[in-house]
């Protein structure tokens, strides 16, 4: 085996696969593998599988990666929910993993250079791949694989006493696991069959990972999870997160705080009260709504309705007027009908939220709305995807054009050249919503500056250092 051992880590999807990504590349560098993406022997592909469009893109650079020479292994959300059939659909690949592997990452790319068959794990649910096309080999082909650039030093508790984290970039915003798992059964949702019951992280633990992502240049903290209001209630403490916050907020040099993905259905007065009321907490509610109507959220398996949103959205903004607040909806759920497809358009005129993703409806393998009956036409699908969007567009446009002429503190993140800097305010999270253009001289990224307003393209703002005290 050569002595060199280089590996590459290439991650797709949300916020927890960073995270992931992050204890892999220390799990690694403690094995003696060197992290780096020219010319690496070991290609890692942090896959994700949520939706149709993700295991795409997680194939297309699977296969782009195995052109390279590399040897490839597939590994996160993808190479979990499929294992053995992944592996088979997949030959360019040289191993599948699963996250038992993860321990164990250094031994297993060792056995990969090696040339030593890891036999891939079968999951206890037989799942359906994306058909892998000719077509789809060849443009996938061209792909450019994105790189991570230099990797700064340091390892650090994260989930649990042995296992470390390295960071993989020198952004002055980290994202932060609260938890594993999911414990809700939303009937298009596949995510539980493959990330397990929810189990949350010690709260001591999770401090100690702030304070030392604080001392590598971290300036905002991102609590992620696949249910952030559920945390606490399998340690028996329903109010954890509302203890958590304030915590993480005193640590020396954390900026900001933010939550993300919250469920309507726990979001508890209590909760609201502290992320709209604690110094250093963004006042900033990622909310997971879905729909509005109330019928199809039965469907679904969920809670709520026009009126009871409305009333949550309230009473978030009783406690902090210019909150952030964005969700995602799916459009063209089973038995959909055009008045339950009005409830929604309605719900989002009256909701003024910031950010709006949305999605058509697919089925998804496993889940109990792949059973439903109803199914619509993709025709009307992708009509009523377009007819929303172009709402989200234009109401989400106008929220931020309510914007201009306030001030906000502004975390600098990149330096844009001639007098430009990116940065989010605290209704901004990073990498889905929008961003903030400001005017300065002399800004580095993760100084938090004031600055006023100007004017607004789309969801972005424009703003300028604020002069005076």
């Amino acid at each position: 085996m050569s002595s060199r051992r280089t590996v590459s880590l290439i991650t797709l999807g949300c916020a927890r696969n960073e995270v992931d990504s992050e204890e892999l590349a220390a799990r690694l560098d403690a094995a003696g593998w060197q992290l780096g993406d020219d010319d690496p022997d070991v290609v890692v592909v942090n896959t994700c599988g949520f939706i149709d469009s993700a295991k795409k893109d997680s194939i297309d650079t699977l296969l782009a990666a195995s052109d390279t020479g590399a040897k490839v292994v597939a590994a996160g959300c993808m190479a979990e929910r499929y294992g053995a059939e992944l592996a088979q659909a997949l030959p360019e690949a040289s191993a599948v993993i699963s996250f038992d592997d993860y321990t164990d990452i250094g031994e297993r790319l060792d056995d990969v250079l090696a040339g030593k068959a890891l036999k891939p794990h079968t999951p206890r649910d037989r799942r359906t791949l994306l058909p892998i096309s000719p077509v789809d080999r060849a443009s996938a082909a061209k792909t450019a694989i994105p790189g991570h650039g230099e990797l700064p030093d340091g390892l650090a508790p994260a989930s649990g006493p042995r296992v470390l984290r390295k960071r993989l970039d020198e952004s002055p915003v980290a994202s932060i696991k609260l938890a594993s798992g999911c414990d809700r059964r939303c009937s298009f949702c596949a995510i539980p069959a493959f990330r397990g019951a929810y189990v949350s992280r010690d709260p001591a633990e999770l401090v100690a990972e702030a304070d030392w992502l604080a001392h590598r240049g971290v300036r905002e903290l991102v609590l992620v999870s696949e249910n952030s209001t559920s945390y606490g209630k399998d340690l028996g403490d329903l109010r954890a997160l509302e203890k958590l916050l304030p915590e993480l907020a005193a640590i020396d040099n954390v900026e900001r705080v933010r939550v993300a993905y919250l469920q309507p259905a726990e979001l508890r007065p209590g909760l609201i009260d502290v992320i709209a009321g604690t110094e250093g907490v963004a006042p900033y509610f990622d909310i997971s709504f879905q729909h509005a109507s109330g019928t199809v959220l039965r469907r679904m398996r969920r809670f709520g309705d026009p009126k009871r949103f409305l009333e949550l959205l309230d009473a978030i903004r009783a406690k902090a007027p210019e909150a952030g607040v964005r969700s995602n909806f799916i459009v063209g759920f089973p038995g959909e009908t055009e008045e339950e497809f009005g409830e929604l358009v309605g719900f989002l005129e009256r909701a003024r939220l910031d950010v709006i993703g949305v999605f058509g409806y697919s089925d998804e393998d496993g889940t109990e709305a792949a059973t439903l009956p109803g199914k619509l036409d993709q025709e009307v699908i992708d009509e009523r995807v377009r007819v929303l969007t172009e709402l989200a567009e234009e109401l989400t446009a106008q929220r931020a054009e309510e914007r201009i002429g306030t001030e906000l503190e502004i975390l600098i993140e990149e330096d844009l050249g001639d007098g430009g800097y990116e940065g989010r305010a605290a209704h901004q999270g990073p990498e889905v919503d929008g961003s903030v253009t400001v005017q300065g001289i002399g800004l580095v990224p993760g100084q938090i500056v004031r600055a006023v307003v100007v004017d607004a393209e789309g969801v972005d703002l424009i703003a300028r250092i604020k002069a005076g005290p």
